[in-house]
């Protein structure tokens, strides 16, 4: 099987895929108080989930680990600065001066 053929056969089977499960979504919420439990029991585990991570925040913050959110927030910070270092270098470059960072890409 060449490569072509492979794609082919991944793409129906995704398509196939995202028909049956189309189908088995439609018949679950097809009874309406049937879909109201599913939501309500989908909000009790999202509600679950953010109370875990709150209690995990405050737990590392207590023995002084940075916290999931901290690790978030930094790399939230450090992509926005990478995206500012490509801007202006961009702008640098149409000045005709040579790259800021040198020959090393920032990761």
């Amino acid at each position: 099987m060449n490569g072509e053929e492979q794609m082919g056969l991944r793409q129906d089977l995704k398509r196939r895929a995202m028909s049956l499960s189309q189908k088995a979504m439609e018949r679950l919420f097809a009874d309406e108080e049937r879909a109201m439990r599913i939501a309500g029991a989908i909000g009790k585990v999202q509600r679950g989930k953010a109370a875990f991570d709150r209690g995990q925040d405050r737990l590392l913050r207590t023995f002084s680990f940075a916290a999931r959110s901290d690790f978030k927030v930094v790399g939230k910070q450090l992509s926005a600065l990478k995206r500012r270092l490509r801007d202006l270098e961009e702008k640098l470059e149409h000045l005709g001066g040579a790259s800021v960072s040198g020959d090393k890409p920032i990761d």
